[in-house]
């Protein structure tokens, strides 16, 4: 019983520690359109959006219980399960969180446990309906139903504010755009807290700490709360840097649209106690907004290498999760040779994005330039040319003008003038300086002069 006490705190440590990873790795999805239009500074928005998770945790268990209630069997899970399940989301948000790619937190912790679940038990743990239905669906209509209402969103906020004063309608829009990130921030603690609560929920009932069927209690809906507000506040800012800029270029109108259009789908998934990714939803938002304004483009490479991100997710936190099950299945030695591993696999990842630091400070800079796609360059085809600089005054430009148009000046050529050795002189005050053109030819009524003979 000691030993199982003990299993049992190491799994809620570690869910906890997979809940502060999803709190900095889900960052941008509230904040990032918020940061990269100026609407908030760096650091005042990860503490907003920190709050509003920890607020977010109390309002619903719908969520947590389709965890803890409906995607396994509870019959066939021990805690070494939920623990080997952990590991495979852990490290796969700490990856993908390394090369700034935002993928789906939910999805992982998903993976981990249907892989660690299918090795402990077979394919029968897994209850496939709850799967397709509350999974697997709604990742796939997330980002497109959030894309397309943001794109809708973003050309009506354009129409709408085009005589509207220019400032005035820019300051409504970024503060419109706080409230829905608020709003978002609000929706992901709803969403995302519950999943650790579900998970926890699960341990405790596996290990017979509570009742099956039970809803989390009290103190499990704290300390997920706490743990994801620690997170976000931690700020993840190398996803923020590609949702914000490296995806797309946001103006206030689109970050406001992007923001209200994700808040909207997440807070409905919730009520519905659909396991959605915030990820998948404010992905396609931002790419929505993005196609939403005239001329804006996104960035085509990058969300191709999130969309494969978003599907190596599920199978390859899943792998991850039953390598772990195996060797926690050889006893309490490889339980802690897979807690072993996870620490110096996330203290290596850690000490290699030190090599290159993204924080608050340089987090709005655009991340290098990529060569545009063949979608970016073919809406770049047909986008208007922007208005051409009027051109340079072609007036003769005098001697003390001469500083201001150096650069062109410097290409004509001069003058030729006679050389001094041929022109005699005589006296610079009476004669005059020597003709350029040679002397005319002379004419039967005017005799040529000669040239003086001495000095």
């Amino acid at each position: 019983m000691e030993s199982f006490s003990l299993i049992l705190a190491i799994v809620v440590v570690t869910a906890l520690a997979f809940d502060f990873t999803n709190g900095f790795h889900d960052t941008a999805n509230a904040m990032a359109t918020t940061i990269s239009t100026g609407a908030l500074k760096p650091k005042v928005a990860v503490a907003m959006s920190a709050a509003l998770n920890l607020v977010g945790a109390f309002l619903s268990v719908e969520v947590a219980n389709t965890i803890s209630k409906g995607l396994v069997d509870e019959a066939g899970i021990r805690p070494e399960v939920i623990f080997a399940a952990l590991v495979g989301a852990i490290l796969w948000n700490l990856l993908t969180w390394l090369v700034g790619l935002p993928s789906s937190s939910s999805h992982a912790l998903m993976g981990g446990l249907i892989g660690a679940a299918i090795a402990s038990a077979g394919f029968g743990a897994v209850h496939g309906g709850v799967l397709v239905t509350k999974v697997l669906l709604p990742a796939v209509a997330a980002p497109v139903v959030a894309g397309l209402a943001a794109m809708v969103a973003t050309r009506l906020s354009y129409t709408i504010g085009k005589k509207a004063d220019g400032k005035a309608a820019e300051k409504g829009h970024r503060a419109g755009q706080i409230a829905s990130a608020g709003l978002v921030s609000l929706a992901h603690g709803t969403n995302d807290a519950q999943k650790t609560m579900g998970v926890i929920t699960l341990a405790l009932i596996a290990g017979g700490a509570i009742a099956p069927g039970s809803n989390p209690p009290t103190w499990v809906i704290l300390s997920a709360g706490l743990a994801i507000a620690l997170g976000t506040y931690i700020g993840g800012w190398r996803i923020i840097r590609t949702m914000g800029t490296g995806l797309t270029d946001l103006q206030p109108q689109q970050g406001f649209a992007a923001q209200t259009s994700a808040a909207t789908a997440i807070l409905a998934s919730s009520h519905l106690g659909f396991s959605l990714s915030t990820t998948h939803v404010v992905s396609g938002s931002v790419m929505g907004a993005g196609l939403g304004r005239t001329g804006g483009v996104v960035r085509w490479s990058t969300a191709g290498r999130m969309a494969i991100a978003w599907v190596l997710t599920l199978p390859a936190a899943a792998l991850v999760g039953a390598g772990a099950e195996e060797v926690t299945g050889l006893g309490d030695w490889g339980t802690a040779l897979v807690a072993v591993f996870l620490v110096a696999s996330s203290a290596a990842i850690w000490k290699i994005s030190r090599r290159q630091v993204v924080d608050h400070t340089n987090v709005t800079q655009s991340a290098t330039e990529e060569p545009a796609g063949v979608v970016t360059q073919a809406i770049a085809a047909v986008t208007p040319p922007p208005a051409a600089p009027a051109p340079a005054s072609t007036a003769p430009v005098s001697a003390e003008e001469s500083p201001a148009v150096e650069p062109l000046t410097a290409k004509i050529p001069a003058q030729p003038t006679t050389p001094v050795i041929d022109a005699p002189v005589i006296d610079a005050t009476v004669i005059d300086p020597p003709v350029i053109d040679p002397a005319p030819a002379p004419t039967a009524s005017t005799p040529a002069t000669p040239p003086a003979a001495t000095v």
